[in-house]
């Protein structure tokens, strides 16, 4: 490095000059710092130019200095006959950070710091909740395996195994107000889309036979035998989570709504909203309960269930329009072999009344669509065959309304009317014929006036919901679920609804390109190696994700060797607020 000093016209300044031979073995420089015109730094020497002069070399020697420090070539000597330490620990992993870097940003220390307020507790909180969000994320297990996951974190807990239970119960008490906290500071984060809020619930089961207060015995989505809790959960319109609740297993879906979305309202500040959810949880009192305070809702609808008058009209073929056309169609007379056309969405608009609301029905109909319906369904149906040939395996108790079994009925009698001698299986050619009616057809219901188009978009979204809960049950984890206590149980889904959270908002800053097992399988082998004095060497492969990560949050940990000070540097940096 050295001292360069370019005059103009008006003005002298000062630079330091990095000389250095390129690629081709070039020699060529570059500016390494400016460090302002003689003018200004004059009156901070005396007006004295030589002392500006000796001024500027000596930062010259301290930028060369820190540059050799970050560029120089390090020698390790290796010893082939000597043992690496007992128990010692070399493999560490440094993709949490980048979560961390999350976490700093949604303002973790604020929240614990005011939950320690209110709590007597001398454990490090806001340190055992983080590595529990990162396990969840990268090393879903128990929270025993999560301590021992902890331990395998570039920064070592400050905290024994025993102090995560008792956080649980403190965890579990606040549980509300981190929801809301975390709401508010998210926008730190990212825009929060509050003007379409989705709901949906599931449950999860536990590896016990007797039920209690909370685990019930209900309708398990898993069909399982097992008592079960339910989880009612709240997305806004990007597909980031924003509250939940659980609730004993053998409670009504549709009355859980309410008192979840009563919190959203006082404790979160949305009062304006259009609600979505599928037809299982719009009962008309769901219904009725969004119809007010300057809420709408899009919902759902089962052709099926319907009233014969309004099944009757949302399946005739006339009166249909393509999206952005005025113009009648009638879909019975489509060429659906025209690419065009299988590939157009078609409508049509049916009020719906009744003596506490006026609804529009929007029936949609796809000829794609109506392809893929019946491509599943002979699938069914070649199931459905091969249990007429296996006919003891019909015989047992079925309960699940897909099950290809529905296709199969039993006769007892001759065609005659006579008793057979034996029970006949047979493909129900009716019930087939009933489920092919609505081939192609799909409705929702909403109180909203506005754009057909914006209805069914809104609707669209709602399969981020259900891919929230994929990723907490497959890649989090989150049953079964091994904890007695029911504090410990609430604490143990608010740990997966964070993680959930942050990571929507990783995806997000990935900007959506990359699947849930591609990110999560990346984070969990960003693995580095420590050597002794020397510093860590990475232990991954670098790809374009690991890239793309490192520019987003303005660190690298791929670099041949990273030096202890430069590894304290980015975990500090990991942990400053954006």
């Amino acid at each position: 490095m050295r001292v360069s000093i370019s005059k103009s016209k008006n003005a002298e300044q000062v630079y330091i000059i990095h000389s250095f031979r390129d690629k081709n073995g070039k020699s060529t420089s570059k500016i390494f710092k400016k460090l302002g015109s003689m003018n200004q730094l004059l009156p901070l020497h005396d007006h004295d130019r030589d002392k500006v002069i000796a001024w500027a070399r000596e930062q010259a020697k301290i930028a060369t200095a820190s540059y050799n420090r970050e560029n120089e070539t390090v020698s390790i000597p290796f010893h082939p006959n000597m043992q690496i330490r007992v128990n010692e620990q070399r493999i560490f992993n440094c993709g949490y950070l980048f979560l961390q870097s999350l976490c700093s940003e949604l303002r973790f220390d604020n929240i614990c710091r005011n939950i320690k307020s209110r709590h007597d507790y001398e454990y490090p909180l806001q340190d055992i909740l983080l590595d529990m969000i990162y396990a969840r994320i990268l090393y879903p297990a128990s929270k025993k395996s999560t301590y021992s996951f902890a331990q395998t974190l570039l920064e070592q807990p400050r905290y024994d195994l025993h102090h995560i239970y008792r956080s649980l119960s403190v965890l579990a008490d606040e549980a509300d107000y981190i929801q809301s906290e975390l709401y508010r500071n998210s926008h730190f984060v990212h825009h929060r889309n509050t003007k379409i809020l989705y709901y949906d619930c599931t449950n999860y089961y536990f590896e016990i036979e007797d039920s209690d207060e909370l685990r019930k015995y209900g309708k398990s989505k898993e069909h399982r035998p097992n008592p079960i809790v339910g989880m009612g959960l709240f997305m806004d319109a990007d597909g980031i989570p924003l509250a939940f609740d659980i609730y004993p297993g053998n409670q009504n879906e549709q009355k859980t709504l309410k008192p979840l979305e009563k919190k959203v309202i006082r404790d979160f500040e949305c009062s304006e909203f259009i609600f979505c959810s599928d037809s299982g949880l719009a009962s008309q009192d769901n219904r009725l309960f969004n119809d007010m305070g300057g809420r709408g809702y899009v919902v759902t609808q089962s052709l099926k269930k319907l009233k014969q008058e309004y099944r009757e009209t949302a399946l005739n073929p006339k009166q249909f329009r393509k999206l952005g056309s005025s113009e009648w169609i009638d879909i019975s007379a489509l060429d659906e072999t025209d690419p065009e056309i299988y590939e157009t969405i078609y409508y049509k608009e049916v009020p719906v009344e009744s003596k506490k609301l006026s609804e529009t029905m929007i029936v949609t109909y796809s000829p794609k669509y109506k392809a893929y319906q019946k491509r599943i369904r002979e699938e069914q149906l070649e199931r459905a065959r091969k249990l007429i040939e296996n006919g003891d395996r019909l015989k047992k108790e079925r309960r699940n309304p897909n099950d290809p079994a529905r296709f199969v009925k039993k006769t007892a009698v001759t065609e005659h009317g006579e008793i057979a001698d034996q029970e006949i299986y047979e493909l129900d050619k009716d019930m087939i014929n009933r489920e092919a009616m609505y081939d192609g057809f799909y409705a929702v219901v909403t109180d909203i006036d506005g754009d057909v188009s914006q209805i069914i978009s809104i609707n669209r979204r709602r399969w981020q919901i259900e891919e929230c809960f994929r990723i907490m049950k497959t890649e989090f984890d989150a049953r079964p679920v091994y904890l007695q206590r029911e504090d410990r149980i609430k604490a143990h889904f608010l740990i997966c609804f964070i993680a959930l959270m942050i990571f929507r908002l990783l995806e997000i800053r990935l900007e959506k390109e990359y699947t849930a097992e591609q990110i999560i399988s990346t984070l969990k082998k960003m693995d580095v190696c420590r050597l002794d004095e020397y510093g860590y060497i990475p232990a991954y492969r670098r790809t374009e994700l690991t890239d793309k990560l490192h520019k987003i949050f303005g660190f690298r940990t791929d670099t041949e060797i990273i030096r202890k000070s430069k590894m304290r540097s980015i975990i500090k940096k990991s942990k400053k607020k954006q």
